[in-house]
């Protein structure tokens, strides 16, 4: 939907990028780590045909290259501790995926940033982050 997966393809961010962030995270609840990594590529395609998920993952897409990309000397380059912006819609896409579980999921990865969470602005972070925690507190919960 919104040819996410492309704009994120465009913006340097592959599935497979996405995959592995989430796996430098995982906990096992009784599933194989390939396994599990199968099921969270497979959740994570799910959701950004959600239109929820998707128009929230765009809205950081576009905040991001406006506000931090196209900006020289981008008063959020360091992500400053005053925008919350960033951090509302990664809670938000990580809430709309996997209810308020997926809240503290998203503070793990949030402060964590594994693999390509750490090389992403202060938007695209927040909102892989919040993907990537709405899917892994899913599959928790369905391993329980």
């Amino acid at each position: 939907m919104f040819e996410i997966e492309q704009r994120l393809l465009n913006n340097g961010i592959t599935l497979d990028d996405i995959v592995a962030a989430a796996m430098g995270l995982y906990v096992s609840h009784g599933m194989p780590d390939d396994q599990a990594a199968v099921e969270i590529k497979r959740k994570i395609i799910k959701y950004l045909d959600d239109p929820n998920v998707s128009s929230l993952i765009l809205g950081a897409i576009l905040l991001e290259d406006e506000l931090f990309n196209k900006r020289k000397n981008s008063e959020i380059a360091d992500d400053p501790v005053y925008l919350l912006s960033d951090e509302i819609i990664g809670m938000a896409i990580a809430e709309c995926i996997g209810g308020t579980y997926a809240r503290f999921e998203f503070t793990r990865y949030d402060q964590k940033k594994p693999g390509i969470l750490s090389k992403l602005g202060p938007f695209l972070d927040d909102a892989i982050a919040g993907l990537i925690a709405g899917c892994t507190s899913r599959l928790y919960s369905e391993c329980v």
